[in-house]
């Protein structure tokens, strides 16, 4: 009887285990279902979400920019053709001059030298004219005499030029060498006067442009010293020949200057509206800059897929970019999640409306 208790104790405690293990079983096979589920739904959901914006072909007006540095109109320096004492200097650096204004006045020893060999040449003249007029002198003497007296008269009119120097354009006297009393030795001019009305600056063109730029073309300047203003000026001159090492010509750009307030020496920046082109045009957010370099990309969308593109900007059109270069018509770009680390080329992507 004992015997038979213990048995079927142990029968029952046999058959308590199964049953817990059978629940076991069933329970580890249930959480491998479930997990298995939220597995796959969570490779669904790993999928990266993207907003789209449009790239799209208009026309754009092309304007270019270049930096340049304002130069007078005309430069002149104002010296004599040779050493000699300087005795007055009638003008300060900053001075504004008329043409033909006395700058300058030398040492006039020479001058008064030459005057006088002059004179007596032209008596000397005049008395062997009347000799020759009654044949008194030969057609040989009077021909000398004449000569000698036209190259005094010469010597003496270009010392008079280096006697009083004047100034030859209207302007402004932007250097001043030498004091009163020095010895000019031709190392700098005496003074050098500038004409600042008006004044240019010198821009260099690219050679894809030069058919699209001609004289008389509208130009906006800005002078960092005057943020906030324009000066309207035009293109002037254009150099007929390309710089065969920078691919690039020269043009200038005349501002009136009126009144005076750009100087020489100024930095300034040209702008210059060239037409218009067709392009393609982008949303600024989709512009992706690669770090660590100057490169651009965006992401290209089609068929749930990203596709990577470098591209060149070209200006900015308010919340927009014109691309230069990189997309060759239009196309749909990433223009929100395209940080996500899991967004790179060839990768789908989930689309989500706007």
């Amino acid at each position: 009887m004992k015997r038979e208790t213990i048995i079927r104790s142990a029968v029952a405690l046999l058959l308590a285990a199964a049953i817990a293990a059978g629940q076991q079983n069933k329970s580890a096979i249930a959480a491998c279902s479930g997990g298995g589920k939220q597995a796959e739904e969570t490779e669904q959901e790993a999928l990266p979400k993207v907003k789209l914006g449009a790239a799209v072909r208009e026309e754009v007006e092309q304007v270019e920019t270049y930096t340049a540095t304002v130069e007078a109109q005309v430069t002149n320096n104002i010296a004599p053709s040779m050493p000699v004492r300087i005795e007055r200097i009638n003008v300060e650096v900053g001075d504004r001059v008329s043409r033909g204004q006395a700058l300058v006045q030398m040492d006039a020893a020479s001058l008064r030298r030459q005057q006088l060999q002059m004179e007596n040449l032209r008596a000397d003249f005049r008395r062997i004219d009347e000799l020759y007029k009654v044949g008194g002198v030969s057609r040989s003497q009077w021909e000398a005499s004449k000569t000698s007296l036209d190259v005094s008269e010469t010597a003496y009119r270009n010392l008079q030029r280096n006697t009083t120097l004047t100034s030859p354009i209207s302007g402004v006297v932007t250097a001043r060498n030498y004091d009163n009393g020095d010895m000019y030795n031709g190392a700098q001019p005496v003074l050098t006067v500038a004409q600042i009305q008006p004044v240019k600056l010198v821009i260099n063109v690219s050679e894809s442009q030069f058919t699209r730029i001609t004289k008389g073309t509208k130009a906006e300047v800005e002078l960092d010293v005057y943020p906030g203003e324009t000066f309207e000026g035009t293109i002037n001159l254009i150099h007929p020949t390309v710089n065969a090492t920078t691919r690039t010509f020269a043009a200038e750009v005349r501002l009136p200057n009126a009144d005076q307030r750009v100087r020489p020496g100024m930095f300034g920046r040209v702008k210059l509206n060239l037409g218009k082109t067709e392009r393609i045009v982008v949303p600024d957010k989709a512009i992706i800059k690669q770090a660590g370099s100057g490169e651009r990309y965006v992401y290209v969308c089609r068929d749930g897929r990203v596709l990577r593109r470098t591209v060149e900007l070209g200006r900015r059109l308010g919340d927009r970019y014109e691309l230069l270069s990189g997309l060759d018509g239009e196309a749909d770009v990433v223009v929100d999640g395209q940080y996500q680390s899991a967004v790179k080329d060839s990768a789908q992507v989930e689309v989500v409306k706007n």
